[in-house]
């Protein structure tokens, strides 16, 4: 498994106009390191327009889908919103199907069983609905691909009008109108709606009233745009901060209870809880065949039975986690079969469908490499598609076409469906593609902040971050990281599932957690000096609060690089040297030099100072004349020249340096 490249930042410049405007220390950091530096920029960052701007160009099709939902409604017709079985697909259903029942439509809604149906229309749904008397089918997040489903239903005498946000294939749908922000060749945030955001520019342009549409749905359209991995920026961002509010002061009571279940601290309830603890639970449903459990829990208004449906998807998120724990061994099993660093493309015979696209997502992380994953069942597969580095997968399979029976979806997240027997050749046609086409780049760690100063870590500061919020997609929650920090302590804990550790730096100690992380996969242990990057938060325990960082990368620290590249001039970190210090180590050199030694033994020279910091102070003992440094490798040889008189300290640029 590849570890990602560390982007450890400059310690932090940080505005004072910031902190006029009354952000914390740690606040202005943040947004400084991310271009906001004035108090006009933070403003418009931190407390955006809760109501999405009118918009004087609509999406493309949207008046013709208008159109006809007014005629549906004035001629008693009965309309279907066809959905998908993941969590946007159901807000989205759930959203539209409530404001078509408000406006005065007789209205049904379809969701396809992912294991028996599979992904986006189908023909075989569409003669169920014309059965039960359906005039109009209206798509949201789907249907972008469904040519030959389009013209089945026209057929039957059915229209049908497609929203979705999925990439647009060269031929639409002869559609009575077609609604996806990718048909358009222009750029701008519409591109980066979800299918329930579309849903939702359609509610609003049906009613005229944007901002009693806000009020109704800002909480769905929240939970599938962050669901999705949608950008969290622009309007997107508007409307999630509304839905999240309205999420921690008035839920539906269906997600009311399953926040409840889950553990989710309601009060304090952001992105990440609903991206990594309520969407698995509501997206259980669908994988394991039952999405209609789902669309009834966001819909329910009885506290009782959506405890009981809460209770429900609990239980088969339990189920899910088996599964994908069986099917990630069987694959980390298979893959040592296939040469490193390319596409992960594996197929097994009856792999889960609801859950193989889950093990995708976390081989890419592991290996950074795009993953498919294939379930057959006899001389058919369906498989689940992750990318990973920028490579676009949408355009990947349609390269690789005349290997598939179909597929759909966008540059990051894709569905195919495969003839068993072309999974061999699609693999190496997708490896060619990949030589050629190479990702845009490997994915790093870029932490926002580097600690130097305890103080940024206050209760206060950390409190503060909580502004951010919605964090996400294009918006990510803020990472600091800690150099040079020595771990005093490693607990497991959750039957050695997850850690607890103990930093100490300067004097202060750190409480830290890393979930999904076992002591023995740490890659250090008590008494080693590390790097960390984690996010911050106020943890709430029996009624007492501390700041605890959940963690999210460590290693350990390079000391010997580190003193060499302080020995060439490079950063000095957060790494600082006394008066006192200095000329304790001139004391403690003159008996010993001259000496050679080696960068990763500095701290041999005086067992008082960190070895950072004796690189300092031979920095500095050579701007001023008072010593020879030379190197050869990681070998340093250090002569001391006679000290006559005294010397100005602030001769040295690096003294001056890191005395501001």
């Amino acid at each position: 498994m590849k570890e990602k490249a560390w982007n450890i930042p400059q310690p932090p410049v940080i505005p004072a106009e910031l902190l006029r405007a009354g952000c914390t220390p740690l606040l202005a950091a943040v947004l400084a390191a991310r271009g906001i530096e004035t108090e006009a920029e933070a403003r418009a960052y931190l407390a955006p327009d809760a109501v999405p701007p009118e918009r004087t160009t609509p999406l493309q099709g949207m008046d013709g889908t208008v159109a006809r939902l007014r005629q549906a409604r004035d001629g008693g017709q009965t309309v279907a919103v066809y959905g998908d079985y993941d969590v946007d697909g159901i807000t989205a259903t759930c959203l539209l199907a409530d404001c078509l029942t408000r406006y005065g439509i007789r209205t049904l809604t379809y969701i396809p069983d992912r294991l028996e149906e599979g992904y986006g229309v189908n023909t075989g749904a569409i003669r169920r609905l014309r059965e039960l008397g359906v005039d109009l089918i209206v798509t949201v997040d789907c249907g972008i691909t469904a040519v030959a489903e389009t013209e089945y239903a026209r057929s039957l005498g059915v229209d049908i009008i497609i929203t979705d946000h999925h990439e647009c294939q060269q031929e639409l749908p002869a559609a009575v109108a077609v609604v996806d922000p990718k048909q358009s060749d222009r750029s701008g945030p519409d591109r980066d709606l979800a299918g329930v955001g579309v849903a939702f520019r359609l509610a609003c342009a049906l009613t005229g009233d944007s901002r009693a549409a806000l009020e109704r749905y800002a909480d769905l359209v929240a939970v599938g745009t962050i669901a999705d991995v949608m950008p969290l920026t622009g309007e997107n961002r508007q409307i999630v901060k509304k839905g999240l509010d309205m999420l921690r002061t008035a839920p539906r009571p269906g997600l009311a209870a399953l926040m409840e279940l889950s553990g989710v601290n309601t009060a304090r309830l952001g992105a990440n809880a609903v991206g990594f603890t309520l969407a698995p639970r509501i997206n259980a449903a669908g994988r394991l065949g039952r999405v209609q459990d789902a669309a009834d829990l966001v819909m329910e208004t009885d506290p009782d039975r959506a405890m009981a449906l809460a209770e429900s998807l609990c239980d088969m998120n339990r189920q899910r986690q088996a599964l994908e724990a069986e099917i990630w061994d069987q694959a980390a099993d298979m893959l040592a079969g296939f040469p490193p660093g390319k596409p992960i493309v594996l197929a097994r015979e009856g792999w889960h469908q609801g859950v193989i696209g889950i093990v995708a997502s976390r081989l890419t992380e592991a290996y950074q490499v795009p993953a498919i994953m294939i379930s057959l069942e006899g001389d058919r597969g369906k498989g689940s598609c992750r990318s990973w580095g920028g490579f676009n997968l949408f355009d990947a399979l349609a390269a690789c076409g005349d290997r598939l029976e179909s597929f759909g979806g966008h540059a990051l997240a894709a569905g195919l469906n495969i003839r068993s027997a072309d999974v061999d050749g699609f693999r190496q046609a997708l490896w060619a593609y990949y030589d050629a086409h190479p990702p845009l780049g490997e994915e790093s760690l870029d932490p926002d902040v580097l600690v130097t100063d305890p103080a940024l870590l206050s209760m206060e500061c950390v409190a503060s971050l909580e502004a951010m919020e919605p964090c996400g997609n294009a918006n990510p929650r803020p990472l600091l990281c800690m150099t040079d920090a020595l771990l005093t302590m490693v607990t497991p804990i959750g039957g050695g599932r997850h850690v607890r550790m103990q930093l100490e730096k300067a004097g202060q100690r750190y409480d830290c957690v890393w979930f999904s992380k076992s002591a023995e996969d740490l890659g250090a242990g008590p008494g080693d000096r590390v790097d960390a990057v984690f996010f911050p938060q106020v943890s709430e325990f029996r009624g007492r609060r501390s700041v605890q960082l959940m963690m999210t990368a460590l290693r350990r620290t390079d000391l010997a690089a580190l003193c060499g590249s302080i020995l060439a001039g490079g950063s000095l970190g957060d790494h600082r040297l006394s008066r006192a210090g200095l000329a304790g180590l001139w004391r403690n050199l003159s008996a010993q030099c001259p000496c050679q030694t080696r960068l990763s033994r500095l701290g041999r020279l005086d067992g008082r100072l960190h070895p950072a910091q004796i690189a300092l102070g031979l920095r500095v003992l050579q701007e001023l004349g008072l010593a020879n440094i030379s190197r050869h490798g990681e070998d340093v040889q250090i002569m001391l020249v006679a000290w006559q008189d005294k010397t100005d300290l602030d001769l040295s640029p690096t003294w001056r340096r890191q005395n501001g």
